[in-house]
């Protein structure tokens, strides 16, 4: 009982650390996040048939820093791609949605029908344009001041990264202390990247399935939503609901039928009910070694302690709390309690 209660308090005492030091926290998790990414690219390259051998580490990691800036622009393209197509399509879309609006209306027996004018006005008069304005610029302005440091924290990360396996082995010298840390080190290299290869295989997954559903029924631009629908996988409990609402409202814009409207929203939310509720936390449950419940109540807990970045991280980092705990005594039930099998 001792034991256990020491855990516990250590345990909320991490955590009260981490949530009071969320502003230094975020960005180095976020490097580690990118480092290892680039890392393990650099690794993947190094093991290509025949072209591997004869690439230097250097090249390979600037071949991966490249392959993820190509990844990153072909984003930025698709999206600009997309915005210059809808607003080439934008007129015919116009009509479509102030019909909708105004069925809408007829139907919840609203007296008043809509125009664009009366819209507009209703609209500005709501909404405090230079409160609007100063927010938005005070969260681009927070954005990129968060973007470079990770960037800075990446790149001073990926010149200790040579040498942190020898400063590692130099911790102690006990030679089986040394081989337990080395081991640990491993297990959580092996579970961050087994958990980034399988949530990029069900991103595609659930982005293949919504590109075939939406298609099917028509929508416009259906492939630019399953893209960003399968990124939007990542991001726990707010990705799922931009990546429905987003084509929902193209579907109601697009169509002034109700039922394909309708038809969008049922297809998508079944999809998202199979690929996030069911395949996902079984497929990472049995691959991290977590339980459903702790993925599915890790993003929640994660998100109040760091907000979005939080949900974003909350997997990686319980997958790693759960195998640091695990090594102690005194925190060893709580890694037994958030693991799938009770084998941490």
């Amino acid at each position: 009982m001792q034991t256990l209660a020491s855990g516990a308090i250590l345990v909320l005492s991490i955590g009260w650390i981490l949530y009071v030091g969320k502003a230094v926290f975020v960005p180095i998790v976020f490097s580690i996040f990118a480092v290892y990414v680039i890392v393990g690219l650099a690794r993947t390259f190094g093991k290509v048939p025949l072209l591997g051998s004869i690439l230097s580490p250097r090249v390979r990691y600037a071949l991966s820093m490249l392959f993820i800036a190509v990844v990153i622009i072909e984003v930025v393209y698709l999206v600009v791609a997309a915005k210059d197509t809808i607003a080439a399509f934008a007129p015919r879309f116009h009509e479509s949605l102030l019909r909708t609006i105004q069925t809408l209306t007829r139907y919840f027996n609203i007296e008043s029908e809509p125009t664009w004018a009366t819209l507009r006005q209703d609209l500005i008069a709501t909404i405090d344009v230079q409160m609007f304005l100063r927010s938005m610029f005070a969260s681009v302005s927070s954005t990129i001041v968060s973007v470079e440091i990770v960037v800075l924290f990446a790149v001073f990360l990926l010149f200790e990264h040579r040498t942190f396996l020898t400063r590692l082995a130099s911790l102690s010298n006990d030679s089986r202390s040394v081989a337990r840390i080395q081991d640990v080190f491993d297990v959580v290299s092996m579970r961050f990247g087994s958990y980034l290869v399988l949530k990029t295989l069900l991103g595609t997954l659930l982005g293949v399935m919504s590109w075939i559903a939406m298609a099917f029924i028509g929508l416009a631009f259906a492939m630019f939503w399953a893209v960003l629908i399968g990124s939007l996988n990542f991001v726990p409990y707010i990705g799922p609901v931009l990546g429905m609402a987003l084509p929902v409202t193209m579907a109601i814009v697009q169509f002034a039928n109700p039922n394909e409207i309708l038809a969008v929203l049922l297809a998508l939310v079944v999809i998202y009910a199979f690929v996030g509720y069911f395949l996902d936390p079984y497929v990472i449950g049995n691959s991290l070694n977590l339980s459903p419940l702790a993925i599915l109540g890790s993003p929640t807990i994660w998100a109040e302690r760091w907000g979005i970045p939080g949900a974003f991280l909350a997997i990686p980092i319980t997958t790693i709390a759960t195998i640091v705990l695990s090594e102690f005594s005194a925190t060893r039930p709580f890694a037994i309690l958030l693991s799938r099998d009770g084998r941490p």
